[in-house]
């Protein structure tokens, strides 16, 4: 193997970037747009400090072992040196310093490159014949390349060394052609000095070089390491923002949608029971007992929709609707009897949507029928838009006047651009969780998706099948309930005039043209 002895190095191959120019390091993703000065690595952390101790110690027992070893082997007898140990101490000094080659690696590629020198011209034998020695320069070089935070000064340092090395090593080619000691005895295309020379600059050219930009490359690596862990960290950052505003906006929204079911049915208690103040006289013990009960349960859940739009609209106090982009206008309520007219809306352009209804309809509540009509339109905006599905069908389940479900399934698969940010399910599991149910939203084992909701009715009333007026159902404190369909009905005045309110009791008739 061809001794390293004139080693050295050529000035830096970059020139220095002019002032406000934008420099990419070796190793540095182009698309990352970030100075090369504008980021300094981490010093090591204390199990690399102690590593680098235990390789430091390590390389110096083994410099001495090889030390030896090239003594032993070589042809020719000798020097020493001073005590006869200095080879063996100048090869432990070389690689002491290594001990701290990332706390402090420029001092340390200044210190090992003197005592590499020192080495090469005291002890040639140990030098040339000792790998520890030329592997510990190799190390020096690689380690301020890859851990000097002021680039500048790294890039300084480096040239220095890299010019007294090389000119050390053409130092070399002199004497030895001074000095004839370069002989060959086969005859090549070149003469053996020729030969020598080329071999000898060809290989530190590679030794030097090759150590430069094999740090440089590995700086860039952490560099990269660490806009990623901060790209990373700012995306977290974002969804959890995200999420929560999905969730104040969510909340938003349903209080809205809860005070548009309410308002209109408690502002029609209070009607009812000022009318049946003025009725009095016609039957006077079972209008007081109704006005009672209308009385005390309109204010209760007047008390009961406060809290609750208290609760609701208290996730962030510091916002406003301007600052939360919700509209101020209220839009045309919507319920479960309208699902066959939003399967008809959402259908169409490549996309064939069914619907189906299973068991008995009951009277939903309206907060439990808006629910199940924003989950499946939810649903069916995001089949739409992130899928690639080409039918789809809604399932309109009454599970024993206990529960209803709503179920959307598709047969697509997620397109791969633009990736939905899941936010709509966000909305989903919490429109759900306010009513008291459950939600199952992910992907179906036969291929497709599936979002499915199951909320569970507190005082289901059952659906007459023909549709028209059914006698009215006596209450537990027997003031007769309006049938299904029908407007709340007063007993008439006493004087057989028209009821108070001028409602009749008529069916109410639903309509499936119109969607929010």
């Amino acid at each position: 193997m061809v001794s390293l002895r004139r080693s050295g190095a050529a000035p830096d191959a970059e020139a220095p970037a002019a002032s406000g120019t934008t420099v990419s390091e070796p190793g540095t993703p182009p698309t990352t747009g970030v100075r090369a000065a504008g980021w300094e690595r981490p010093g090591p952390t204390p199990q690399q400090r102690r590593d680098d101790v235990v390789l430091g110690l390590g390389l110096a027992m083994v410099s001495v072992i090889g030390t030896e070893l090239a003594r032993g082997s070589y042809p020719t007898p000798v020097d020493l040196g001073i005590g006869g140990v200095e080879p063996y101490v100048l090869s432990v000094l070389v690689t002491l310093p290594l001990c701290f080659r990332r706390r402090f690696p420029l001092t340390v590629l200044l210190v090992v490159s003197v005592l590499f020198v020192v080495a090469g011209e005291r002890t040639l034998f140990a030098f040339a014949g000792n790998l520890v020695t030329q592997a510990t320069q190799f190390m020096a070089i690689y380690a301020a390349a890859a851990w000097a935070k002021d680039r500048r000064r790294m890039k300084l340092a480096v040239v220095v060394v890299f010019v007294a090395m090389f000119c050390w090593l053409f130092y070399g080619f002199v004497q030895a052609l001074r000095n004839d000691a370069i002989k060959g005895a086969n005859d090549g295309l070149l003469s053996p000095y020729v030969s020598y020379v080329v071999l000898n600059f060809g290989v530190n050219v590679a030794y030097f070089f090759g150590a430069y930009f094999w740090g440089r490359t590995a700086w860039g690596v952490a560099r990269q390491r660490h806009e990623l862990e901060a790209q990373a960290a700012e995306l977290a950052r974002q969804q959890q923002t995200n999420a929560r505003r999905a969730v104040i906006d969510e909340r938003l929204r349903i209080s809205r949608e809860l005070h548009d079911v309410v308002a209109h049915h408690i502002s029609s208690i209070g009607i009812q029971a000022g009318g049946a103040r003025r009725v009095m006289e016609s039957d006077p013990a079972a209008a007081k007992n109704a006005l009672s009960v209308i009385e005390n349960s309109s204010r209760t859940a007047v008390n009961e929709m406060r809290q609750l739009l208290g609760m609701l609209r208290a996730a962030d106090p510091d916002l406003d609707d301007e600052e939360l982009g919700v509209a101020a206008h209220k839009a045309p309520q919507a319920g479960a009897d309208r699902l066959p007219a939003l399967v008809v809306e959402a259908g169409g352009e490549g996309l064939e949507i069914g619907f189906h209804q299973i068991g008995r309809p009951v009277k939903l509540p309206e907060t439990v029928s808006v629910s199940v009509y924003r989950i499946a339109q939810e649903a069916l905006t995001n089949v739409r838009r992130h899928s690639t599905a080409r039918t789809a069908h809604v399932t309109l389940r009454y599970l024993d006047e206990t529960a209803v479900e709503v179920e959307v399934i598709d047969d697509g698969r997620p397109k791969h651009a633009p990736v939905g940010s899941r936010l709509g399910h966000v909305g989903i599991r919490e429109r759900v969780a306010l009513l008291g149910g459950e939600s199952e939203i992910g992907p179906r084992p036969v291929g497709g998706f599936r979002v499915r909701a199951r909320i569970p009715l507190t005082t289901p009333v059952p659906v007459e099948a023909g549709g028209g007026d059914s006698p009215p159902t006596p209450s537990a404190d027997g003031v007769p309930a309006p049938a299904e369909g029908a407007a709340p009905r007063l007993a008439p005045p006493a004087d057989g005039g028209e009821p108070v309110d001028g409602e009749t009791d008529r069916p109410v008739q639903q309509s499936e043209g119109a969607t929010q």
